[in-house]
């Protein structure tokens, strides 16, 4: 049975959609990230999915409970870590998991014993009688994720959960999903705006003005390109853009990162692209595809946080 499964979800606000038409399946044990711009629908798809809005249309079941008929069963099987903290700043790390242990009706014996193992696994045992307003971001990070799964949810949901961090800290973040996912065998449904998190995932939806526009894994979506990417730097792009298009009959991209052109064989490319326009020509690279390409593949626009 698929963890997660929506069909033609719909979210409407007035006129505005802000979700339409979303068809997907999560496996169970996946870690599956839903990458997107900001404003794209990625937050308002995870509050429906956790029954926190009502849909305008379609169906959507989270671990085998449809999201408005059986939303409370929905709620027991589910984790959520918020964008925003929802850390009580006033408590110490152990109180806040204490309290969230007391939501979920866990016993004291049960309560104790799972606060000690989260608080092993994230790695904020020496932290457990720090005051949550004195924890740096990364380490409120962690006591928010770990709030969220001393339950054991077969699924937790995760909106945005290292936009604000530096880079170390958005490392470990993934580093302590990753322990989860396989001490704890949970889905992981993530949202992100950072493209370089969404390679690491099992598969990838990309979402954009509230329609999914693919979905595979990441090695797959880069399957659109059969080369490389020759980025070029100039400060004559669109006069370059089209002498290359007439030369070479490819569709050059002008991006805020200078032009992109997709080729077959970006080292033996090269030299043609030189000897033809080298005097118009400031920096030359050659590169796999990234997410980045794809989405600009896909949308005809670089992809914007």
């Amino acid at each position: 049975m698929p963890a997660i499964v929506t069909e033609n979800l719909v979210k409407r606000f007035g006129d505005l959609t802000a979700v339409d038409g979303l068809t997907i399946e999560v496996r169970p044990g996946e870690l599956f990230a839903f990458l997107g711009p900001n404003g794209a629908g990625k937050t308002t798809t995870i509050h429906m999915l956790c029954t926190l809005l009502r849909p305008t249309a379609g169906s959507a079941r989270v671990a085998g409970h449809d999201c408005v008929k059986e939303a409370w069963a929905v709620r027991r099987a589910i984790g959520l870590v918020f964008q925003e903290s929802t850390l009580d700043k006033d408590l110490t790390a152990y109180e806040n998991l204490w309290f969230a242990c007391c939501l979920q009706n866990l016993t004291s014996r049960v309560a104790t014993e799972r606060i000690a193992e989260i608080l092993r696994l994230f790695e904020l045992t020496d932290r457990k009688d720090h005051m949550t307003k004195h924890l740096s971001g990364g380490l409120r990070r962690r006591l928010d994720i770990a709030r969220g799964v001393l339950h054991r949810p077969r699924i937790l949901f995760l909106d945005e959960p290292t936009v604000g961090l530096d880079p170390q800290a958005r490392r470990q973040i993934w580093q302590f999903l990753d322990t989860l996912r396989r001490q704890e065998e949970t889905t992981l449904f993530v949202t992100t705006h950072y493209l370089e998190e969404a390679e690491t995932c099992d598969r990838v939806g990309i979402i954009d003005h509230g329609r999914l526009i693919a979905l595979d894994t990441p090695e797959e979506l880069k399957q659109v390109f059969k080369g490389d990417v020759v980025q070029i730097r100039s400060d004559r792009l669109n006069e370059l853009a089209r002498a290359i298009r007439e030369e070479f009959q490819l569709s050059p991209q002008v991006t805020d990162r200078g032009l992109l052109l997709e080729v077959t064989d970006g080292e033996a490319f090269l030299p043609m692209l030189i000897r033809s326009f080298g005097d118009q020509i400031a920096g030359i690279n050659i590169q796999r595809p990234s997410l980045n390409e794809v989405f600009l593949h896909l949308t005809g626009r670089e992809f914007k946080p």
